[in-house]
């Protein structure tokens, strides 16, 4: 009677031990999710600056602001490319950023903006 005593309280830790690794694994999937969450939100909103701030350099250097480059970085995220240039009667604007969260995607935005006439003339 002695070794079935044995053989159950032994099952008993080791069950014990099972919900502890569970729990364990349970944390840690909670853990990757929030951060893959909390990189997604970064990322869109990354996108969502990149695209306002591309749009409002092309409309001012469209316009012949000198001061384009320097309203985008206002609006664009910290340590974002900012890539002006043109085709034809066009600027051309690319902003382009990393999240931090996200270091192997590369997040970016282009516009484009028809050059007004007296902006080329000057």
């Amino acid at each position: 009677m002695h070794p079935p005593t044995c053989s159950i309280g032994r099952l008993a830790r080791d069950e014990r031990g099972m919900v502890t690794v569970e729990a364990a694994y349970a944390l840690g999937a909670i853990a990757v999710f929030l951060v893959i969450g909390i990189g997604a939100v970064a990322g869109v909103s990354a996108q969502i600056r990149c695209t306002d701030a591309a749009r409002e350099v092309a409309r001012l250097t469209a316009a012949g602001d000198e001061s384009a480059r320097s309203a985008g970085r206002q609006v664009a995220p910290t340590g974002a490319d900012i890539a002006i240039g043109s085709e034809g009667d066009r600027v051309v604007v690319t902003v382009s950023t990393t999240v931090p969260l996200l270091p192997m995607v590369t997040i970016s935005a282009r516009a484009v903006a028809v050059r007004e006439p007296e902006a080329g003339s000057g």
